[in-house]
């Protein structure tokens, strides 16, 4: 028997897989400084990591073999939308990019990069994680600066962008708890960092600070993941809109 009827084909839908990897810790700017600190030590507690940020090849070894490191521009158009989109659930979104371009600072489009950089690409990550940190119960710990309680006469774009980052994390504590979503930040003080290399090296400067810090020392990147990992944590249960200092007294001086 033949017919003159065309073949039918069936096609199967290939359905997507599930998102069965467990909610992750997402450090942007996590693969230098500070950010990789934060990114090392949630790693180390055996938390999926993943570091985002510039120069992610020269990241730590240790970072690189235990967390998931990428390349990322954060000023790059939809990158940050685009990279945090991927993640079903964040258990906690920790925001440690940022510049400093000190006496440049003046000029304004140097200003504009600079806010750019450190307070509106943390607005944008905080914007697109939200559906996946209100999915795992997650927090935000934004890490601010000294700069976000007084002026910096050099850096009016960092102590600008500081302030800010402040006062976002304030708004939005604000915004997100009914969606059971905490927003914190950390204001490190003087820390051992490569970004504070050039002052530590200054016999008058770092005398200057070690006078007026009560510690009388300079703080280590670990003490401020220490405090984030603090804040993402269950002790940390009902606190939201926080700015803790981390600056062995410096504030308090």
């Amino acid at each position: 028997m033949t017919t003159d009827a065309p073949e039918r084909t069936h096609h199967l839908r290939e359905e997507p897989m599930a998102d069965t990897s467990p909610p992750a810790v997402v450090v942007v700017g996590g693969t230098s400084g500070i950010g990789a600190a934060i990114a090392a030590r949630f790693a180390a507690r055996g938390h999926r990591v993943a570091a985002c940020g510039l120069r992610a090849d020269d990241a730590p070894a240790e970072l690189r073999e235990n967390a998931e490191v990428t390349e990322l521009d954060v000023t790059a158009p939809g990158g940050i939308e685009e990279y945090l989109a991927s993640f079903t659930e964040v258990r906690a979104l920790v925001n440690a990019v940022g510049v400093i371009r000190r006496r440049e600072e003046f000029d304004p489009a140097v200003f504009a990069r600079v806010i750019e950089i450190n307070l509106v690409s943390v607005m944008r990550a905080c914007t697109a994680a939200r559906p996946a940190l209100a999915a795992a119960g997650g927090s935000v710990v934004n890490i601010a600066s000294m700069l976000s309680f007084f002026g910096g006469p050099l850096v009016p774009a960092y102590t600008a962008s500081k302030g800010g980052i402040a006062q976002l994390t304030r708004s939005l504590a604000v915004a997100w708890a009914a969606d059971g979503v905490r927003v914190n930040a950390v204001a490190p003080g003087w820390i051992s960092t490569d970004l504070t290399g050039g002052i530590r090296t200054d016999p008058e400067a770092e005398a200057r600070i070690l006078d007026r810090t009560p510690m009388g020392r300079w703080g280590t990147p670990g003490e401020v993941a220490g405090a984030v990992e603090f804040l993402c944590g269950p002790d940390a249960g009902f606190i939201t809109g926080a700015v803790l200092p981390v600056d062995g007294g410096y504030l308090a001086a």
